[in-house]
């Protein structure tokens, strides 16, 4: 299998876990999304929420450094937003993403949320982008090339006019929150690696409404579109089998 992770029966059980606490925070996380509570807020009560259940710990606190439970961006903010002070206003939209441990096995998954009433650009972006990952997830199953999920992505977004940010990728996960291989968001099919079963991938088309191209924050975590515009992330973190997947969180 090369380079692929494969995880015993007992290590995806771990990871079951890990995914249904992440999958429950996250759904919180939708519900406490709000005109005038801060970011700083979303992400206490998501590390409150994660540390509840014995055996489980934030798998994004710490990693190379990193000070929060989420990565939490609005509006214009790709991925890795560092919660803060910034107040949600009606209108905006909002990713949560976020990891659970358990048994020093990563899980890591994202959700966008409207804020109130949002605008019909930010919903279709909203959309488009869930769409392309169920997309992918329908083409998900041992003996896939990576290609061919990147190329699903890429299709469904691209066909609605929307663009690909092209610097920001999936990945494999496991022992180490990135590991082979990459999953990139545009590709061509029946190329790249071939997906073993067993195996553990984050699918995660990140989708903006402008042109690609990011550029980094004073803060050096979050990364933004470089032309200001509306920014989507939706991940799962994804079983591999011989049939098809398994969603994780």
């Amino acid at each position: 299998m090369g380079k692929f992770q494969i995880f015993t029966a007992e290590e995806q059980q771990s990871l079951r876990e890990a995914g249904k606490i992440l999958n429950e925070c996250l759904a919180y996380m939708g519900e406490l999304v709000a005109p005038g509570i801060t970011t700083k807020e979303l992400d206490r009560a998501a590390e409150e929420f994660i540390r509840k259940h014995e055996g489980a710990t934030p798998a994004f606190k710490g990693y190379h450094g990193y000070p929060a439970t989420l990565c939490i961006s609005v509006n214009e903010e790709c991925v890795h937003g560092l919660p803060g002070e910034r107040v949600l206003k009606e209108g905006d939209i909002v990713a949560t993403d976020g990891g659970v441990m358990i048994n020093d096995l990563y899980t890591d998954a994202c959700r966008t949320y409207g804020v109130g009433k949002i605008s019909k650009e930010a919903q279709k972006l909203l959309d488009v982008t869930s769409n392309a990952l169920d997309a992918a997830v329908a083409v998900i199953k041992a003996g896939v090339h990576v290609g061919t999920i990147s190329a699903t992505i890429q299709e469904v977004v691209e066909s609605e006019g929307l663009t690909i940010v092209s610097a920001l990728t999936g990945h494999g996960l496991g022992k180490t929150l990135h590991q082979f291989p990459d999953v990139p968001n545009y590709g061509t099919a029946n190329t790249g690696p071939i997906l073993p079963a067993g195996t553990l991938i984050a699918v995660e088309p990140i989708v903006c409404t402008g042109k690609d191209g990011i550029k980094e924050s004073a803060d050096m975590w979050t990364i933004n579109t470089k032309d200001g515009s509306l920014s989507a992330h939706f991940e799962h973190t994804l079983l591999i089998t011989e049939e098809g997947c398994e969603i994780i969180a």
